[in-house]
């Protein structure tokens, strides 16, 4: 599979795509429904707590198996099954009568939400060329954030008209229609492991091995988990910040957050153009560099520094989550890489957990939230620190491998 023959992996790659597009618009487009489900079902906050914080835990229940399910089957059988499970939970979730039936249609939908998510990065690892792995993912990230730049839009609107069982029931026929298009314009095009330089080579390809006897994918994991905390946390907490600090109401805070996303496109196309190019611990390391300096900056008092801030810390944290699932990509080859990635996707359980509780608790502890800022600070700083030791790991390994021999340009 080479970039000179893009018949071979177009299609599949532009399915993969969409697929991912219909997956992502309902995880995060949902929320302005959320209080309209909450009075319907007249759900108190701990039971909303509930509803939305499944996500962590299913992500920790069925990343691994995931992965071995697409190892197993192949990733078009697995992402086209999990899609249908999160439209059928969808739809259970727009007709159920009671929280307790909302709340079984909202396990189904994350269990095939994470059945799916696995498999899409197991397809573009499987369907980008390797010259072209950090701008394949990072045109994936775009596609990710652009879904949840109009997911809220496209359900809210929907809602407004039909209420809010008819815009869950929207995103769940928009799921269909990633199935079917998946299952008939998807084809693997897997075959003869072809390592872009200083790429897969840098961490070499364990095949026979396990995954989860492989050390690279549980550091993959942590890395994973750190290096998008403070993205994925800070926007649960940024409105209540805007509103104590600069007295912004939710509308306020809306833009901001959606002005992140927004450049979370951009920031993902940025960053898979560079990592193609230049050294890719190079470039995470200095991601996260910036990352560090914008937690920081949370704690500014200007009003534009907070909001390019928070801007940064989300668009960042997008991007370097993507270019890790294809670091992941390259650990193991082909199908292989299924249970890797599966490995490395429980990083996002673990830390989509910690990360919200441990502001909430700084946030309760200290009556501010600095603290929180500053542990998003910490949390960047060990990715750095993790970048700088895997850096070296691989290098140390490439060197072996051509005979002790400096590392080309472009290598880990």
């Amino acid at each position: 599979m080479t970039a000179e023959k893009p018949q071979r992996w177009a299609v599949p790659f532009l399915s993969t795509l969409f697929a991912m597009l219909t997956l992502q618009m309902s995880s995060l487009g949902f929320s302005p429904l959320l209080p309209a489900i909450q009075k319907d079902f007249g759900a108190s906050y701990s039971q909303i707590g509930l509803f939305t914080g499944l996500y962590g835990i299913v992500a920790l229940a069925f990343s691994y198996p995931a992965g071995v399910l697409a190892k197993r089957f192949g990733e078009k059988v697995v992402l086209s099954a999990g899609l249908c499970i999160v439209a059928t939970g969808l739809f259970g979730l727009s007709l159920a009568p009671n929280f307790a039936l909302g709340l079984s249609g909202r396990l189904l939908w994350l269990i095939g939400y994470r059945l799916a998510f696995v498999c899409v990065m197991t397809a573009i690892a499987i369907t980008a060329p390797p010259l072209l792995r950090g701008s394949s993912m990072g045109v994936l990230g775009a596609t990710s954030a652009l879904a949840s730049v109009i997911g809220a839009p496209f359900g809210s609107t929907i809602g407004g008209t039909l209420g809010w069982r008819g815009g869950i029931a929207a995103f769940a026929a928009m799921a269909v229609a990633g199935a079917l298009q998946f299952w008939l314009l998807y084809r693997s095009t897997e075959g003869p492991v072809e390592v872009a330089p200083g790429h897969g080579a840098g961490i070499g390809r364990l095949g026979g091995r396990p995954a989860y006897r492989i050390p690279m994918a549980w550091a993959l994991a942590l890395l994973l988990g750190c290096c998008n905390v403070g993205g994925f946390s800070s926007t649960f907490f940024v409105p209540a910040a805007l509103r104590a600090k600069f007295g912004l109401n939710a509308q306020g805070a809306a833009y901001v957050i959606s002005t992140a996303y927004m450049a979370g496109i951009v920031a993902n196309l940025v960053c898979g153009y560079l990592i193609d190019r230049f050294n890719r611990w190079l470039i995470m390391g200095a991601m996260m560099a910036l990352t560090i300096v914008s937690a920081l900056a949370l704690t500014s008092s200007n009003l534009m520094v907070f909001r390019i801030a928070v801007t940064l810390l989300v668009a960042l944290g997008l991007a370097a989550t993507n270019q890790i699932y294809g670091i992941a990509g390259d650990v193991l080859a082909g199908r292989d890489a299924g249970p890797v990635i599966g490995i490395v996707s429980l990083g996002a359980g673990v830390f989509g957990y910690v990360g919200p509780q441990m502001l909430g608790v700084l946030r309760d502890w200290s009556g501010g939230f600095n603290a929180g800022w500053y542990f998003l600070a910490f949390g960047a700083t060990v990715t750095l620190v993790e970048i700088v030791v895997l850096h070296r790991s691989a290098r140390s390994i490439r060197n072996v491998k051509i005979g002790g021999a400096a590392a080309s340009t472009n290598a880990f």
